[in-house]
């Protein structure tokens, strides 16, 4: 029999593993479920359910639960404790003001910060049912948001006074950031700096209004000396838990944890239309213990993009922390640049990574590493299993010319002939690809672009199987480094880099740069 595994607990919400066998992100078939309280024979809720993470919400704290599910052993858990519920609408929130309405805007962000202030440690602030819009709200330590279902807090479309978070704290400490460097930024709608205890939980919805602003108008930009806020911003948080809401329309980057350790993203849906720029669904920097378990993406950039900070133009790297320890499974990437990206802000190093059980649909790339001269750092140990893509344009890659700042055209950035190597040279070694089924394939199943003076190293695939092409695919070059030729339906490539693959028919001589690249100079 089955077995029923705890992913989160919270005081009034629990997501629960379905783990069946083969089971990525839906189940295979609904299964019905039962919940009862305290040993008692009637259920408290029941239902069914239709994807592999479950959400149990409406519980007790502090209270026992069992749950039940057709082919699983029961499982017994705890709620945990509160030490108090706050209700928002207590303090004066408005509700249904217009999204320009900057008066009741702050007003509610008033609200909210009394109500946050009166809410005890270890307690829980309750946002109601009902359309609330507020400045950014600053979340603190030992502290519970509950986003109750039909619940919806956004951002005004004005920035008028909206907050900004300098580039550096008092101590030095990287605060406001851009694509890895320090850099003002305006302060996300929800965010928190050095929090510790952490729960955003519930059903309902956090929105941006990136939308409904100019925000999407000047996406590499700076306004009123600040880059764009992120949706949700946490910055050197500790035991942090995102549990169960919807979170859309973010100015930038939707979620992103940076310098966080010990977070967890569980059954949210990320959320951002497939034209509005760089809002990446979930960018972990410098962040170590990840796990992101049943979270369902479709965004307008990279659905998760594990970073860790960018060497400056001077080799500046007082910023860079290392990446370690991210786990990605039970994942549904409906749309987006890529399903699971690293880099390219990697100057830190990023290792450990895991992705197992996912879904990837859409998406242009699957499994995407990108990086380039100049950034420094390494990529170790990335393993992808048990994943389906379909309809994705390339199903691995890893390009170490990537085109990316004023530079990345630069001759000494794309030059194929061997460089010597510096602290500036980026290293990429362990790819383990195990168990991946490929559908409608378009450009090609794996693109290696190496550096000759460090290739990448320790690749290894079993079990890729490519079931079918997309006969409308239109030839292009599946890497973003100059020099690429032109790609349709073609199978694994690589030029600097060493591959070990047990279906060696995959494995193409056919070349991934164009001749006057491979020339020597």
């Amino acid at each position: 029999m089955n077995k029923a595994i705890s992913v989160a607990i919270s005081a009034r919400i629990a997501a629960i593993r379905l783990a069946v066998p083969g089971a990525r992100h839906a189940l295979p078939q609904p299964l019905a479920w039962r919940l009862l309280r305290n040993g008692e024979s009637d259920p408290v809720q029941q239902g069914t359910a239709t994807t592999v993470v479950t959400l149990l919400d409406a519980l007790y704290p502090a209270t026992d639960y069992r749950f039940e599910a057709e082919g699983f052993e029961p499982l017994s858990f705890r709620t945990r404790d509160c030490a108090g519920l706050v209700r928002a609408v207590d303090y004066g929130l408005v509700q249904n003001t217009d999204l320009s309405d900057l008066a009741a805007a702050r007003k509610n962000a008033d609200a909210l910060a009394k109500a946050l202030s009166d809410t005890p440690l270890g307690g829980t602030l309750y946002i109601a049912p009902g359309t609330w819009t507020a400045f950014p709200l600053k979340l603190r330590s030992d502290l519970t948001l509950h986003l109750a279902e039909g619940a919806v807090l956004r951002a005004p479309s004005v920035r008028d006074g909206w907050p900004i978070l300098p580039a550096r704290a008092d101590d030095g400490r990287m605060l406001g950031s851009w694509e890895g460097l320090p850099d003002a930024c305006f302060a996300a709608p929800v965010h928190a700096i050095g929090a510790e205890r952490l729960t955003i939980e519930g059903k309902g919805i956090l929105d941006g209004s990136g939308n409904a602003g100019d925000w999407w108008t000047w996406p590499k930009e700076t306004r009123e000396g600040a880059r764009r806020p992120r949706g949700l911003h946490l910055i050197d948080c500790r035991e942090t838990l995102l549990l169960g809401f919807t979170i859309r329309n973010a100015p930038s980057w939707t979620v992103h944890p940076q310098g966080c350790d010990g977070l967890a993203a569980v059954a949210l849906h990320i959320q951002a239309p497939h034209d509005s720029p760089n809002t990446d669904g979930f960018d972990p920097e410098g962040c170590r213990n990840v796990t992101v378990e049943g979270v369902r993406f479709s965004v307008g950039d990279d659905c998760i993009a594990i970073k860790a900070g960018k060497r400056g133009n001077k080799g500046e790297a007082d910023h860079l922390s290392e990446t370690r320890g991210v786990t990605i499974r039970h994942c549904l990437m409906e749309r987006g640049h890529g399903g699971v990206v690293i880099g390219s802000e990697m100057s830190g190093g990023v290792h450990d990574v895991t992705v197992e059980d996912c879904d990837m649909v859409g998406t242009d790339r699957g499994l995407r590493i990108k990086t380039r001269r100049g950034r420094g750092g390494g990529i170790s140990n990335i393993s992808m299993r048990r994943v389906k893509m379909d309809g994705v344009l390339v199903t691995l890659s890893a390009n170490v010319h990537y085109f990316c700042d004023a530079d990345g055209h630069d001759d000494w950035v794309q030059s194929r002939a061997p460089a010597p190597v510096v602290e500036g040279t980026p290293y990429v070694d362990g790819i383990f690809v195990e168990d991946v089924d490929v559908y409608g394939l378009a450009l090609a199943a794996g693109v290696f672009l190496g550096l000759p003076e460090m290739p990448v190293r320790n690749i290894r695939i079993r079990g890729l199987r490519i079931h079918s092409t997309d006969p409308a695919a239109i030839a292009a070059p599946p890497i973003m480094a100059d020099g690429v030729r032109a790609m349709r339906h073609e199978q694994i490539l690589c030029e600097h880099a060493q591959i070990d693959i047990d279906d060696a028919s995959l494995l193409s001589t056919d070349p991934i740069s164009l001749p006057n690249l491979l020339a020597p100079r």
